[in-house]
This record gives C-alpha cells, sequence and structure tokens, in this order.
C-alpha cells in the first residue's frame, strides 16, 4: 500500500495540532483537545496565515512565549456567533412554554453558557421584562472569553445589525417598539440599563470549570457542535448537576439532548425548539 504525500501531511497537521493543544492545556489550563477537529484545524490554520507563519509547529512555539499571541489564538478558538432573538421561534417558544411555569417562583435563577458577546442574554431580558418576571430573576451569562465579556458588558451594538434584530424581535412575540430598548446613536446603539440591571456577566469555562449555583433554566445554543462526544456529554452532565428538578435546558436548533447518562432524565418540551425539562417534579 502506497500512501500519499497529502495523507502524510494530513496525519502531520493533526499531530501538530495535538501538540499545540495539548502545550496550551499544560502551560495556561485552557482545554481545547476535546473540541472538535475540523473546526479546531480551520481557526489553528487561520492563525497560522494571519501570524505569517510556515507551520502550526512555529505557532506552537510563539503561543507557549508569547502570552498575546495566545490571547489572539484563544479568540480565534471562541465561538462568538450570535444575534438578538437568535431563532425567534425559540424565544417565542421559551415565552410561551417556559415563562407561564416560573411566575409562581419567588426568585428566577437563569444561567446563559458560552454567552459570547450577550446578545441572546439581553433578549431573555427584555422577554422576561415584557412578562413581568425580570424584578425577581438573577441571569448569569458566563463565557470562556475575557474580551467578549467586556464587550457583552457594554451593551454596545453595530447600528447596521438593528434591522436584522428588530425583525427577529417581532417574529419571537414581541409586545412593545423594540427602538424603546436602545437608544440610538451615529453608528450604534447603546442598550438601555434596565436591561443590565439583573445580569451577572462572569467567566467561566464549559471544558474546565465546574457547577456555581443551581438554576431554574439554562440556555446553551450552538456552543456544543464544535464540542466532540465525551466533551459534549461533561458539559451535559455539567448542566445536569446545575438544574433545578423540573428546570428547563434550551440547546441551538442543531443539537439535541439524546446521548449521555443525563439525556434519559429529560422530557421534551419542545421538540423543534430544543427545550427540555429536568424530570417531571414542579420547580423549587
Amino acid at each position: 500500500m502506497i500512501i500519499s504525500s497529502d495523507e502524510v501531511e494530513t496525519d502531520v497537521v493533526r499531530i501538530e495540532i495535538e501538540l499545540l493543544l495539548e502545550g496550551i492545556y499544560r502551560h495556561y489550563g485552557f482545554d481545547f483537545r476535546n473540541y472538535a477537529y475540523s473546526s479546531v484545524k480551520r481557526r489553528v490554520l487561520h492563525r497560522v496565515r494571519t501570524e505569517q507563519l510556515n507551520t502550526i509547529s512555529e505557532l506552537q512555539s510563539k503561543v507557549l512565549h508569547d502570552p498575546n499571541v495566545l490571547k489572539s489564538l484563544l479568540n480565534d478558538l471562541s465561538i462568538n456567533v450570535t444575534e438578538m432573538f437568535r431563532d425567534p421561534s425559540f424565544f417565542k417558544a421559551f415565552r410561551e412554554k417556559v415563562l407561564p411555569t416560573l411566575r409562581d417562583l419567588p426568585f428566577i435563577r437563569i444561567w446563559h453558557a458560552g454567552c459570547s458577546s450577550g446578545e441572546e442574554v439581553y433578549s431573555m431580558a427584555i422577554l422576561l421584562l415584557e412578562e413581568g418576571l425580570y424584578d425577581k430573576t438573577k441571569i448569569y451569562a458566563t463565557d470562556m472569553n475575557e474580551d467578549i465579556l467586556d464587550k457583552a458588558r457594554e451593551g454596545k451594538i453595530s447600528l447596521s445589525y438593528m434591522q436584522l434584530y428588530t425583525k427577529n424581535y417581532q417574529q419571537a412575540g414581541g409586545l412593545k417598539e423594540f427602538s424603546e430598548y436602545y437608544t440610538a446613536h451615529r453608528d450604534y446603539v447603546l442598550l438601555r440599563p434596565i436591561l443590565k440591571k439583573n445580569i451577572v456577566f462572569a467567566h467561566h469555562n464549559l471544558v474546565t470549570d465546574h457547577s456555581f449555583n443551581e438554576f431554574h433554566v439554562i440556555i446553551c445554543r450552538n456552543v456544543l457542535i464544535y464540542f466532540n462526544t465525551t466533551l459534549k456529554n461533561r458539559v451535559y452532565d455539567l448542566f445536569y448537576q446545575s438544574l433545578s428538578d423540573g428546570g428547563y435546558l434550551g440547546l441551538g436548533n442543531k443539537e439535541a439532548l439524546t446521548s449521555g447518562d443525563t439525556s434519559h432524565f429529560y422530557q421534551e418540551v419542545d421538540r423543534e425548539e430544543k427545550i427540555y425539562i429536568k424530570g417531571a417534579t414542579r420547580l423549587r
């Protein structure tokens, strides 16, 4: 059997990527070893080109000796795709099928895991505000990327996105004029301070960190698609430990709670929108 040069190169690239990720984990503590290989490869090669290097091994050397290069690579590896009321039908289903069950709770705890720049978190705040539940809610919005968390705390969004976000809001069942929730400036908008009042933005790494509270709702949408099966199961277990009995889990439209040791402890609330409830007991 003759092995082609392309196959050899592919094997070398995989070895280099594995060594890079192992080095990052051992030196800095960031663990990307169980991220989906195809996604990691694409982002690592982008950083190699950006740094004008010839090989991934050269990138490894720079990353291990220059924290600034590590920071750039972490930004590449972070998942920062989001928008306000992303997938409006999810927020509409959440408003209609989940929020009514939370009304009797004295206090509501929600965790947005992998919150990115915060657009979906602020969308949830608007939803809760319109349903009269925001004053008794605390939203914990976490991400592993400190830079993106700083952006989320600002609540500053490019004006160019607002037409799309307004359409999303309307399709999600919005009750007001969307413009009531922000003030427009020359080329950006600032979300109104009331939306930030009950949001806590904090650093948390789904790969390495543990449960830090008991929540009535956990939202983690379109993050797990970048993880391999081992890591997905670890995160599902983390969510299970972090949810109250009768708590709700919301996933992305390309994800499903169909595997892992904890999947059989959930029931579907909305199959299409990937909303699940833990067990059948009442929220406490």
